[in-house]
């Protein structure tokens, strides 16, 4: 039986989200739909695009829902995800990551062939090459978007003469389209500091400004500058740099990213739409319960998850093996017993979605849909 068999009865039963076998990958549709619309309203308020980072959900039935609203496509990490995307139907990608390999060049150039607007990112003008000659055997332009390094130095050309020569190199080819310039300054996005977040991200747009700059007078002005992330949606476009925001844990809001708003006054810009939903298995000590959700469960990058709801207040989870989960719990206000549901926010969306073969689509207490993690597993 597969992992989408194994709850398929469920969907339109009143209450069925209850009765999920579990452990369980949960988003709550009413949430997720609130959190795509709001980050469509404020992009069109502020007059940039956006073109949604699909790494974090991995999911096609996520990127048209994204798409209805407005955004242009969607970004990916790997040349693996936008080949289970493009399957999916999802044919305006933007792979955030270089290619660099001679099969994964020839899997890019395959997949060029195929869909209708996909865009690789490059930061090496030796790759540059190897691409323009891959793309002029296939007959088909390459469209590049010049990855610039904020100064993380974890990919990306150093901004100044090394991107400025290799833009010339791509431009210039006749097998490839310079689309523009990719800059993520991922380094910032989760500073708890909102004057030191806002400050180090504003620094890079004006770097990346001058940049853009220096390519207009060189007649070479890029067509997108595509950057940004949740962390500082709300900062970057007072720069007027960036045309379109590469946002992706917005849709789900993981503890990571909420915790970025933790100062007195902070209002958290989305609601937390994605969850873990686990089952108490064991209960034979006062203030103690086993689930069934342990490291295998959840990315355990970010520490452990938080209890959303099924358990007392002030319980807390910890990891208890690969399999179990544990929750400490006072009794005053009642005892855990097998076959309560406890619902868990996710330390880390991203890694933990990849962990998942579907996710549960809820609404209220009622199962909706099953949707497959379309991408999941594939990274390469």
């Amino acid at each position: 039986m597969s992992a989408r068999d194994l709850n398929a009865d469920l969907v339109g039963v009143p209450e069925g989200r209850a009765k999920l076998q579990t452990p369980a990958l949960v988003v709550d549709l009413d949430v997720l739909e609130r959190n795509i619309v709001h980050m469509a309203e404020f992009a069109a308020k502020r007059g940039i695009q956006l073109r949604p980072h699909a790494k974090t959900h991995k999911s096609a039935e996520i990127a048209r829902r994204q798409m209805a609203a407005g955004a242009l496509g969607v970004c990916v990490a790997k040349l693996g995800e936008a080949e289970a995307l493009a399957d999916a139907g999802i044919e305006n990608l933007l792979i955030t990551s270089p290619v660099v390999t001679d099969k994964g060049i020839e899997r890019l150039i395959a997949l060029n062939a195929r869909v209708s607007d996909l865009m690789a990112t490059c930061d090496n003008p030796n790759v540059a090459a190897r691409l323009e000659a891959a793309a002029k055997a296939s007959g088909k332009t390459l469209k590049i978007v010049v990855d610039i390094d904020p100064g993380m130095s974890r990919t990306g050309i150093p901004m100044g003469d090394p991107a400025i020569a290799l833009v010339e190199k791509v431009a210039k080819s006749v097998s490839l389209e310079f689309m523009g310039l990719q800059c993520y300054a991922g380094n910032v996005q989760h500073m708890e500091s909102p004057n030191e977040r806002r400050d180090r991200s504003l620094s890079v747009m004006r770097d990346l400004g001058e940049l853009r700059d220096a390519l207009t007078k060189r007649g070479l002005k890029p067509g997108l500058i595509s950057g940004g992330g949740t962390g500082t949606f709300d900062i970057d476009p007072d720069a007027h740099v960036l045309t379109e925001l590469q946002v992706g844990s917005y849709v789900f809001m993981d503890r990571q990213y909420r915790d970025v708003w933790t100062k007195p006054g902070d209002a958290v810009p989305f609601e937390t739409s994605l969850f873990v939903q686990t089952t108490v298995i064991s209960a034979n000590r006062d203030g103690l319960a086993t689930t069934d959700a342990g490291f295998k469960s959840f990315a355990t990058d970010a520490g452990s998850p938080e209890i959303a709801t099924g358990a007392p207040e002030g319980a807390n989870y910890f990891f208890f093996g690969d399999e179990q989960g544990g929750v400490m719990y006072s009794t005053a206000d009642g005892k855990l017993v097998p076959g309560n549901v406890i619902t868990c926010v996710v330390p880390h969306c991203d890694p933990t979605v990849n962990l998942y073969d579907i996710y549960h689509a809820v609404r209220g207490d009622q199962l909706e849909a099953i949707w497959p993690v379309d991408s999941r597993g594939r990274s390469a």
